[in-house]
């Protein structure tokens, strides 16, 4: 889960919801909301690190949706006591197969900038620790609002975001996929901290603490890999990738909320 959550900027946190779900059925989505979040904070941040090594993170941009987040995951960890789990994983289920043709349909394997001066783009260049340039225009007033809504939805179904963030990031802000993956990581490690806090100070962790710290062991070693195969795999396979694993998590989950199998 670390690697390939690392690998698609996504945390793993849509992996680890479903495995949860389909293991613990009778686990309250808060639980399930809880733990994940946890090991996607602890996965996050040591992706986070190893993309800061490669220099992918486009920290002006990244801040900027982190603080957008913020109110959002609060809520949103508040919210999953309120939630059925029938209803929780059927709503996952259709976002990740919605997400999934979005970002192909979308992608673009190298976006053109903006004209300088378009309202409310800013013009990014970034420079890797392999002397790669990105050229692109970041819409940093659309990527606020969508990462207030990400904020709130990611934490309440305990996804962590990146998910979400990652095909917003390539598909409507116009981030390089490399970009977009390492920066979503960036953001991610900060949502997903305040939101695991929230659960915490909920006592949604309690008694759950032993088995989350050992997925969250896992996850960190796997980030770290993750982070080393980015380097050498294709945007376009990276976004083929996350869409292919977001169809079959969502059709297996749909099939346990609609048809109990």
């Amino acid at each position: 889960m670390g690697t390939f959550g690392t690998l698609v900027g996504a945390g793993g946190g849509f992996l680890l919801v479903p495995l949860l779900a389909l293991l613990e059925p009778t686990l309250p989505t808060n639980d399930v909301t809880a733990m994940s979040l946890a090991v996607v904070a602890m996965n996050a941040t040591s992706g986070a690190i190893a993309y800061a090594r490669q220099r992918r993170i486009d920290y002006r941009s990244g801040v900027i949706f982190a603080i957008a987040t913020l109110p959002g995951s609060v809520g949103g960890a508040l919210a999953s006591r309120l939630v059925a789990r029938p209803i929780f994983d059927l709503v996952f289920a259709s976002l990740l197969i919605g997400l999934a043709i979005f970002v192909v349909v979308t992608h673009e394997e190298d976006p053109e900038p903006a004209p300088e001066g378009t309202w409310g783009y800013a013009q990014r260049e970034l420079v890797d620790a392999r002397g790669t340039e990105y050229r692109y225009s970041a819409n940093i007033l659309l990527g606020v609002a969508i990462s207030v809504a990400v904020g709130f939805a990611s934490s309440l179904l305990g996804i962590g975001g990146g998910v979400i963030h990652v095909p917003a990031l390539v598909g409507l802000l116009g981030f390089p996929t490399h970009v977009a993956t390492a920066t979503s990581h960036f953001v991610l490690a900060i949502m997903a901290t305040v939101a695991t806090g929230t659960h915490l100070l909920e006592g949604d962790l309690s008694g759950l603490l032993p088995q989350t710290v050992l997925l969250g062991a896992g996850a960190i070693v796997g980030a770290q890999v993750g982070a080393r195969f980015s380097e050498r795999v294709r945007g376009r396979h990276i976004v083929q990738t996350l869409a292919v694993s977001l169809i079959f998590v969502g059709l297996r989950l749909g099939a346990q909320a609609l048809f109990a199998i």
